[in-house]
């Protein structure tokens, strides 16, 4: 009778119960070490889809191994936790070693490492090479027109059929699939990731697993990551070339000859990637080296294109190691997170051509998911084009420059500064200006922008600067253009003295940063048309009251009667406004003799030009 000792390469590969089908192993005993069951259950533990596939294969020879003639036993110590973590480094290897020296037995592995040592210590093994014929069905729902497969348990199969921008999202059958389907699924694409040579395991995380066969990728979710199992499996449906778009002969002259930091942006399924492709191949093509950053790894490209992943589980380790390859061209794949930015800013500025997938539902929206994440005087020499794809076609191009100038919308000349230009790149028109004002980087639209949704270049950055100078006294003030450089500005009837401020010196001060002419209104009169109101901050439609003024040492008070307890009175001299304050419960408000409004309560109350209004 032949003792099999089988370390976790071999489970988790099915070896052992197709062996046992074919009647290899009667008479055989089984001696699974306590180590790879616990490997195997802290992997299942963590969601990963190798931990499942082991312990289903585990269930499975238990199940055959009476009619099979064969015996399954478990021997070992279960190891610690710490040895669990080390299984990567060797630790639960030794074990099983250790186990099959200790009962005379046979180790089967599939491991070549494994193999390796076993033979170097003299220990009887046999190697089973992983098959590259393993079948998985999924592979199975793809027809012609299919751009991707989504697979759920306890629902039906459904696909996207169709061309990006022409999909429809379709059912394919009205099984429902169970979880023994999904976990057969699921097994058996990580089986083909492992064995084919075009396969590749990208990630086995928690919950989560993406493998990479062929042109096709697929993600598989579980427990605790999603509510239950489901499986997406994506493909490209068309193979372009840079010719099949149709680009005019100026594009094509600035990618060849001008353009080295591209953003290729678009909506999900609109073929941003199908478009980086073909881009990257047109510059392999070109006689350029180009590489590709990507997690995972999806991109259709040529052998002659270089895929990089994750190194060390991090892009900014795999830029540094592209800074000593010095491709022309990097294709970074999924730009979307800050440190993604980095890397591609880094990159781009060491001197590498940079080609950036982003998702964006708009051109500008590409560039905008710059600003915060790198200095915005730079963005120009990060990222000079922008190409939005939408339904598979080109539908926008920008180019971006960097030049010193009065932004539009303001007047005066000490308010010129670095200004970024978005231009639309075949009629060469400014669209939107990005700047910084004050601490905030704003976005303006300008002439030559669409008129969709959008105010005028000189409405936009006033409620955006106003907004900005205002953000302490008020939320979102409405304005209104009547010049130039002039505007109304309209707030709650309780804020026009605050803005206007003691003698207009506030507003006055806004006016200067601003360089445009404010009158301040309430924002009542804009719907109602009335126009009798102008920035002097003289109340309107307020009710006068009576106060009576004390002086108490280290304080003042106004006291009112206490059928005004709670309301706001609006205090004023003459018909500058000082300030708002609620009246106490007992008709009062109270002030300390040491603050600014005191004082100007003091005075105003001497002079007799002090007025209350609720």
């Amino acid at each position: 009778m032949e003792t099999i000792v089988p370390d976790t390469s071999i489970i988790i590969d099915g070896k052992l119960t197709e062996l046992a089908e074919k009647g290899r192993l009667k008479d055989t005993t089984i001696i699974i070490s306590e180590a790879v069951l616990n490997e195997l259950e802290a992997q299942a533990n963590r969601g990963k889809e190798v931990g499942y596939a082991g312990i289903d294969e585990v269930q499975e020879l238990h199940d055959i191994a009476e009619n099979q003639g064969f015996t399954v036993e478990y021997v070992g110590d279960r190891p610690s936790l710490d040895e669990i973590e080390m299984a990567g480094e060797g630790r639960v290897d030794a074990m099983i070693r250790d186990l099959a020296e200790e009962h005379e037995a046979v180790l089967y592995t599939a491991d070549y490492v494994q193999y390796k040592v076993a033979k170097a210590k003299g220990l009887e093994v046999k190697y089973f090479e992983k098959e590259h014929d393993v079948q998985f069905a999924i592979q199975d729902y793809f027809e012609d027109d299919i751009m991707s497969v989504h697979l759920k348990q306890d629902m039906p199969p459904m696909a996207k059929r169709g061309k990006p921008g022409e999909m429809e999202y379709v059912e394919l059958s009205d099984d429902v699939l169970s979880k023994q389907d999904m976990q057969r699924l699921s097994k058996e694409a990580f089986e083909k990731a492992q064995s084919a040579d075009n396969g590749l395991v990208e990630m086995n995380e928690e919950g989560a697993t993406v493998v990479q066969i062929g042109n096709l990728r697929i993600a598989m979710s579980n427990p605790p990551f999603s509510e239950s199992r489901e499986i997406t499996a994506v493909r490209p449906t068309i193979s372009v070339g840079i010719d099949d778009y149709n680009l005019s002969d100026k594009l094509k002259t600035r990618l060849t000859e001008k353009a080295e930091g591209i953003l290729i942006a678009g909506a999900p399924g609109h073929g941003k990637s199908t478009f980086a492709q073909a881009l990257a191949e047109f510059y392999e093509d070109e006689g350029k080296v180009v590489k590709t950053m990507e997690h995972p790894r999806d991109l259709q490209v040529g052998s002659g294109i270089t895929q990089y992943s994750k190194l060390e589980e991090e892009f900014a380790n795999t830029g540094d190691f592209l800074l000593l390859v010095r491709p022309d061209y990097t294709v970074y794949d999924e730009v979307r997170k800050t440190d993604d930015f980095e890397v591609f800013a880094d990159m781009r500025l060491a001197g590498v051509g940079m080609l950036g997938v982003v998702h964006a539902s708009e051109a500008l929206d590409a560039v905008q998911r710059m600003i915060g994440r790198v200095e915005m005087g730079v963005i120009p020499q990060i990222v000079d084009t922008v190409v939005f794809i939408e339904n598979a076609e080109v539908a926008k191009v920008y180019k971006l420059q960097l030049t010193v100038k009065v932004p539009e919308g303001m007047t005066e000349a000490d308010l010129a500064r670095p200004v970024v230009e978005v231009l639309d790149f075949e009629t060469d028109t400014p669209e939107y200006e990005i700047y910084t004002y004050g601490e905030e980087t704003v976005v303006i639209p300008v002439s030559g922008a669409s008129s969709e949704d959008r105010m005028s270049p000189m409405e936009k950055f006033a409620a955006q600067q106003i907004e900005y100078e205002l953000k302490d006294y008020v939320n979102n003030p409405q304005v209104e253009i009547t010049g130039p450089d002039s505007i109304i500005l309209y707030v709650p009837e309780n804020k026009v003295g605050q803005i206007i401020g003691h003698q207009g010196k506030q507003i006055d001060k806004i006016e200067e940063r601003t360089g445009l002419n404010i009158e301040v209104r309430e924002i009542g009169e804009r719907s109602s048309g009335a126009t009798d109101s102008s920035s002097t901050g003289t109340p309107k439609g307020e009710e006068r009251i009576n106060y009576h003024f004390e002086d108490q040492g280290g304080n003042v008070v106004v006291m009112f009667d206490n059928q005004h307890a709670g309301e706001d009175a609006n205090f004023y001299e003459g018909s500058d406004f000082l300030f708002t304050a609620t009246i106490g419960k007992n008709g009062q408000v109270k002030m300390s003799k040491d603050t600014d409004m005191a004082g100007h309560l003091l005075g105003a109350h001497t002079s007799g030009d002090l007025r209350v209004y609720v």
